[in-house]
């Protein structure tokens, strides 16, 4: 299905670029996506037609820097040292326009590696405003910092460096070939971003760490994170199961790990991709009854 398409503002006023997915017949739901880093949020549209067709209404927008929201080549991944906190706070934007639009529906929070940190960090604020969230390619991202160079644009073919010698320098996203191939004949995929708004983004990653700030969830919130378990950006689980303690030593009663064997880093990119989107629906099924 082709999405509509509509423009939001964020709160500095900029213009954002957003798709809609509209199911058949009287929706039961919400979800938002939130996309990673080099990426946009077409490339969900696979994932998009199998949440319509258990009916919900899906919704999306490219990141500040991504996709249709930066409006030439040379804007692609260049968001500057505010562009991250405003990234952050356009999720809640849209959240808030879309229970204004349909008031009566729960809202789902689908959150992808850079969107899965931005949802962390949203979430301090925010989780009333959330029926459920869902992370993937997701790490505890205060811990990836000790490995950054902050002096240079985060570049995401350093992930790849696990599977050396290998095809390509984007294997690192997935075992289906084809699906990596598509990735680098996007010309909107495939960069990083300036260093200034990664030092931003690991900075606003301290709270997201912070006992106290990670209390003020709501305790009944239910968090799904799903990841394969040969994704660098978790280290080897390390770093998804230290972001899973501290949900749960928080208080959250309600949070679900499941791990992928030998899945990489988009897991609904994966070889097994039909069986990670059963995975989700499943889920959903149990915080948004059908």
């Amino acid at each position: 299905m082709t999405p509509s398409t509509f423009t939001f503002q964020g709160r500095d006023g900029l213009d954002i670029t957003a798709y809609r997915w509209e199911p058949v017949g009287d929706p039961r739901g919400i979800v938002q996506l939130t996309h990673g880093m080099g990426e946009h949020v077409r490339r969900y549209d696979p994932l998009a037609d199998a949440l319509t067709a258990v009916g919900f209404v899906v919704v999306g927008q490219d990141h500040r820097g991504h996709g249709a929201t930066a409006r030439t080549a040379a804007d692609l991944g260049r968001i500057g040292s505010t562009g991250w906190t405003e990234l952050v706070n356009d999720i809640h934007v849209l959240t808030t326009l879309l229970h204004a639009q349909r008031p009566e529906l729960p809202l789902v929070l689908f959150a992808h590696s850079m969107g899965s940190f931005a949802a962390q960090q949203s979430l301090l604020d925010h989780s009333a405003n959330v029926a459920a969230v869902a992370l993937t390619g997701t790490a505890a991202l205060d811990l990836i910092e000790p490995a950054i160079d902050f002096d240079k644009p985060l570049e995401l073919a350093a992930f790849n460096a696990p599977f050396a010698p290998a095809r390509t320098d984007f294997d690192w996203l997935s075992r289906d070939e084809a699906q990596v191939d598509v990735y680098l004949a996007d010309p909107r995929c495939g960069f990083g971003l300036d260093a200034d708004a990664t030092k931003a983004m690991f900075a606003a990653a301290h709270p997201a760490a912070d006992p106290a700030r990670l209390a003020a969830i709501r305790d009944d919130l239910p968090v799904y994170v799903a990841v394969g378990d040969h994704d660098p950006v978790n280290g080897g689980m390390v770093l998804v199961d230290t972001l899973v303690d501290r949900y749960r030593t928080a208080g959250l009663t309600n949070v679900t790990l499941r791990v992928y064997p030998g899945a990489r880093h988009e897991i609904v990119n994966e070889t097994n991709r039909v069986e990670v989107i059963a995975d989700l629906v499943a889920w959903l099924d149990t915080v948004v009854r059908p």
